[in-house]
């Protein structure tokens, strides 16, 4: 099972609208057993699975599926409703029209255009207020909806060929690869994302019987599963996976597996920004986390069960990855209950 961890800053950008909304963040955050103290460090991540629930619960809180992100709340079931009217909808392009007139109704402050551009479909958002500092997980939010809803209509992915935003590039800009593209461009004059124009041409393949699945994750899913399937990073984080750390093989050896060539796999690997070590970095993190979070191991057997020789290894290797040594993040992704609770 692919089981990712979450960038802290997208979790605390979530809970800026519970503040905005008069709720106690920390006290959400106690909820689904994250420590507030978490945010204090910029590097940390939580799993996959947590992050759903933070979102599950923002929304059930606040009754609202777009999390607090605009002035005016866009109440639980809406999503649904939404689906269902784009689901009659013969192909791709009378599809996304509809959706993006219903977020043009449902949102106040943001909202999305569609339009084919020297040779691109576009999808760009715009703003009430353009020259107000942009509300970055709004933009992020709405644009994951909407690929991410596009995608699952036609039962493929749409490689986005770029993504353009408004803002200055984030801190968490290494996810905004596996986000969108692996082209990213910032201080841009509108957030755009662009991908080929035949794919609006392709039919609605998804029917009533399949959208219950569908909803029963969505709309808080749509931000999390967000990895290309078919990227190489992905496919030689499969086979990694089938592996015990201690027996991952050399970068000469993937290659071969690959039947790719070390250089071309190098080269194919740089165009989606990512390296070997990356991805073995990446995913002993993501494991170590999930580990720490979820079992009752010792950081001494979570140590030895991803491949360090020593556990002070993994100590160092832990702190540079999240700014916290293995026991301090256990504690705070074990937050104790609320008084009361």
């Amino acid at each position: 099972m692919e089981k990712g961890t979450i960038s802290i800053s997208f979790v605390d950008a979530v809970l800026d609208g519970v503040r905005r909304r008069g709720f106690d963040a920390d006290e959400m955050l106690e909820q689904v057993g994250l420590s507030p103290a978490l945010l204090s460090h910029p590097h940390a991540r939580v799993s996959s699975d947590t992050y759903t629930m933070v979102l599950r619960l923002i929304a059930q809180v606040l009754d609202d599926e777009f999390f607090g992100q605009d002035s005016r709340r866009v109440k639980i079931g809406s999503f649904a409703m939404m689906c269902h009217c784009v689901i009659a909808c013969r192909t791709l392009d009378k599809a996304l029209g509809r959706a993006l007139r219903f977020f043009d109704l449902g949102l106040d402050d943001l909202r999305g255009t569609l339009s084919v551009l020297d040779g691109q479909a576009r999808l760009t958002l715009i703003e009430r207020e353009p020259d107000a500092p942009a509300r970055i997980f709004a933009h992020e939010t709405l644009l994951m909806f909407v690929h991410r809803l596009a995608c699952w209509l036609v039962n493929r992915r749409i490689p986005l060929l770029w993504a353009g935003f408004r803002y200055p590039q984030p801190p968490q800009v290494e996810e905004y690869r596996l986000m969108f593209s692996a082209d990213l461009r910032f201080d841009q004059p509108a957030t755009t994302v662009a991908f080929e124009p035949r794919y609006l041409a392709l039919p609605v393949v998804r029917t009533a019987q399949s959208l219950k699945a569908f909803l029963a994750v969505a709309p808080e899913n749509l931000l999390v599963q967000y990895k290309d399937g078919s990227s190489l990073a992905m496919q030689i984080q499969r086979r990694l996976r089938a592996l015990p750390p201690g027996e991952w093989p050399g970068f000469d050896e993937i290659a071969g597996d690959m039947r790719l060539s070390v250089s071309t796999l190098r080269r194919r690997m740089e165009a989606e920004g990512q390296s070997y070590q990356a991805i073995k970095d990446q995913l002993r993190r993501d494991m170590a986390i999930n580990l720490l979070s979820d079992t009752k191991l010792s950081v001494m057997d979570i140590a030895a069960e991803l491949g360090f020789a020593e556990t002070s290894a993994f100590h160092r290797a832990f702190k540079k990855w999240t700014g916290a040594n293995p026991g301090e993040y256990r504690r705070t992704v074990r937050a104790p209950p609320p008084p009361g609770a």
